[in-house]
């Protein structure tokens, strides 16, 4: 099965949607927010457009999807009062795989635009909404239609499981036991993604178009080290003792590897210099622990750390596991997951690295 067609979250508004439990990606968005703003800035400012076009790539579905847009539009319209300008028209362009629930997120759209209408006021400029489909290792879009790209917990999940020469034995995806010819793999497919993904990007923005990607990553020089992997490294543990136990073939997990890797800065610059479309405004890394969910003081969200983590996972990769393995063992892999991820938070310090790069397009 090709992996555009498996590779989505969650959908809907259910107990297990993306919509429902994905709290860590909303908490990278407003971490993310500062560098959003100032890259949206330096646009209108330098370029006063009068109509405005943004796409969001990997948008998925839920109220992050529309998260970004307030803050974008927050922006413009005090920039733009700030100068004595007209309102801009904003056209906004949804973009993710064909698979991704789009339905929830236009089923949407009336609420939120009369939100936007009323947050703003008269004198607010007209909305514009689109649904893009297709990878964007692809071209998506027409050439220089674009002022400004976001994405955000996107860009690490890669075009293809890499082409391994050797098997990642007991492991669904980079880990220190892993054969080195695995982490090289990886490390070329991101190579191969990401300078692609940088291509197409650099022939839809405009001349002085911004670019800002926030992505799960690492700050250690080692692909393998466990701020990038051990999330998938410990539903590996699951996967195997469901292998024990004789409920899951053995080959099953040994030829099954999670699609995604967490670059770190270094190799970020790198691959963006050697393109040499654009440069690089701002490269940082911030962190998430693991138990954010739980600290949020939301009636709606469990206290048990390890609970809400799994159902965190288990909405962004049970597309993925159900593809490979039977759907109905899925309770019992998250169950077991969601024990593994309890006991390591109570013996360690756990949490995402997040990467972010806010980027301009070279004149």
């Amino acid at each position: 099965m090709k992996l555009v067609e498996v590779l989505h979250m969650n959908g809907g508004i259910g107990d297990i949607s993306y919509a429902n439990n994905s709290l860590v990606q909303r908490k990278a968005i407003l971490m993310t927010k500062p560098i959003i703003e100032q890259a949206m800035r330096d646009l209108y400012c330098s370029l006063f457009p009068e109509n405005l076009c943004i796409a969001d790539l990997g948008c998925s579905s839920g109220a992050n999807t529309f998260l970004v847009i307030s803050e974008l539009v927050k922006t413009i319209e005090k920039e733009r009062k700030k100068h004595g300008f007209q309102s801009p028209e904003f056209h906004y362009l949804f973009n993710d795989l064909p698979s991704n629930d789009f339905n929830t997120i236009f089923q949407s759209l009336g609420e939120f635009e009369h939100d936007l209408r009323k947050q703003f006021g008269e004198g607010f400029g007209p909305c514009f909404f689109s649904g893009v489909s297709g990878s964007f290792y692809t071209r998506l879009f027409p050439s220089k239609c674009l002022h400004f790209v976001h994405s955000s917990y996107s860009i690490h999940w890669l075009s293809q499981v890499p082409n391994f020469i050797e098997k990642n034995k007991g492991n669904i995806y980079m880990s220190s036991t892993s054969p080195p010819s695995v982490i090289k793999a990886y490390y070329k497919q991101y190579e191969k993604d990401f300078s692609i993904f940088l291509k197409y990007r650099s022939e839809e923005l405009m001349k002085g178009g911004k670019m800002v990607l926030t992505f799960l990553g690492r700050e250690s020089d080692d692909p393998s080290s466990k701020e990038g992997c051990y999330i998938w490294e410990l539903l590996g543990m699951a996967l195997n003792e469901l292998v024990i136990e004789g409920l899951i073939e053995e080959e099953k997990v040994d030829s099954f590897n999670i699609p995604n890797y967490t670059a770190s800065p270094a190799e970020v610059k790198y691959l963006v210099d050697k393109e040499g479309s654009f440069t690089i405004n701002k490269l940082e890394t911030t962190r998430v622990h693991w138990n954010y969910a739980s600290n949020t003081n939301n009636e709606n969200i469990s206290n048990n750390g390890g609970y809400n983590l799994s159902r965190a996972i288990r909405a962004v990769a049970e597309p993925l596991l159900v593809s490979q393995f039977d759907p109905k063992l899925m309770d019992l892999v998250f169950q077991k997951y969601e024990e593994i991820i309890s006991d390591c938070m109570s013996k360690e310090k756990t949490e995402f690295i997040n990467v972010i790069v806010s980027m301009t397009r070279k004149n």
